[in-house]
C-alpha cells in the first residue's frame, strides 16, 4: 500500500492520479490510497507527502492529525519505509524552515530551508516553470533520468543541506538550486513530480520499484 498523505495541504488528487499511473505503468502490486489516518499510515509500504504552501503551515497541518508524527516516524525511521517528500513535503525534512521566522523541520536532512536568492535581479520568485536537472550524485531513483531532463517547480524556498552527498539533483536559477534530496530509504523534490510529465514519472516508477539498502 502507497499512502499520500493528507494534511490539508498538496494538490492530492494530482500526486494520486501520477502514482496510479506509474502503478499501471511498471505493473507493481501497489494500492494508492489518499489518507490521513496515522494507523493506515503505520502500515505503510511506502509513503508520499505533498505539500504546497508556507512551510510553518504544513508542518502545522501535520502536526495537528493526532498520532500522525509517531506513525510517521515509527514508519520511516525505525521501519525505514520508503519516503517521498514532495515540494514543501521535501522542506519538511530539513531541520528547520528560514521562512517567516524559524520553524523546526524533521530533522532528516540536515540543513536549512532558505530562500531563493538569484543573483540575476530578471529571474522571478517564485521560480516556477521548467527546469533542466543537473545530476549530482548516482542513485537507483535516478535510473534513467539523464542531465538537461525537465521538470517543473513552483517554489520560493528551498533546502541547503549541510551534506553534499545528499543532494542528488539540482539545476541552475541564477544560482545553485536543489532540486532532488535523498539518504537511506527518504527522497524528496522540490519540482512536482505529478507535472513533471515523462521524467517525473519515470522517477515515481522507480520510488515504486525501489529496495532501499540497509
Amino acid at each position: 500500500m502507497i499512502t499520500v498523505i493528507d494534511y490539508g495541504s498538496g494538490n492530492l488528487r494530482s500526486a494520486a492520479k501520477a502514482f496510479e499511473r506509474a502503478v499501471r505503468e511498471t505493473g507493481t502490486d501497489h494500492a494508492v490510497v489518499v489518507t490521513s489516518d496515522p494507523e493506515e499510515v503505520a502500515r505503510a509500504d511506502r509513503i508520499v507527502l505533498p505539500g504546497v504552501g508556507a512551510f510553518r503551515d504544513c508542518r502545522e497541518g501535520l502536526m495537528a492529525l493526532d498520532g500522525m508524527w509517531d506513525a510517521l516516524e515509527q514508519a520511516v525511521i525505525r521501519r525505514a519505509v520508503p519516503f517521498f517528500g514532495i515540494c514543501v513535503g521535501m522542506q519538511l525534512m530539513a531541520s528547520r524552515s528560514l521562512e517567516y521566522g524559524e520553524t523546526p523541520g524533521f530533522g532528516w536532512i540536515a540543513g536549512d530551508v532558505k530562500a531563493l536568492e538569484p543573483v540575476d535581479p530578471s529571474l522571478k520568485i517564485p521560480h516556477m516553470g521548467w527546469n533542466e536537472l543537473r545530476v549530482e550524485q548516482d542513485h537507483a531513483l535516478l535510473n534513467g533520468i539523464s542531465n538537461g531532463d525537465h521538470v517543473y517547480f513552483v517554489h520560493s524556498y528551498h533546502i541547503s543541506a549541510h551534506a553534499s552527498e545528499e543532494v542528488l539533483a539540482t539545476v541552475e536559477y541564477g544560482e545553485p538550486v536543489t532540486a532532488i534530496v535523498g539518504r537511506d530509504n527518504m527522497i524528496g523534490t522540490q519540482f512536482h513530480p505529478e507535472k513533471s510529465q515523462e521524467a517525473g514519472l519515470r522517477l515515481i516508477g522507480n520510488f515504486l520499484q525501489w529496495k532501499p539498502k540497509g
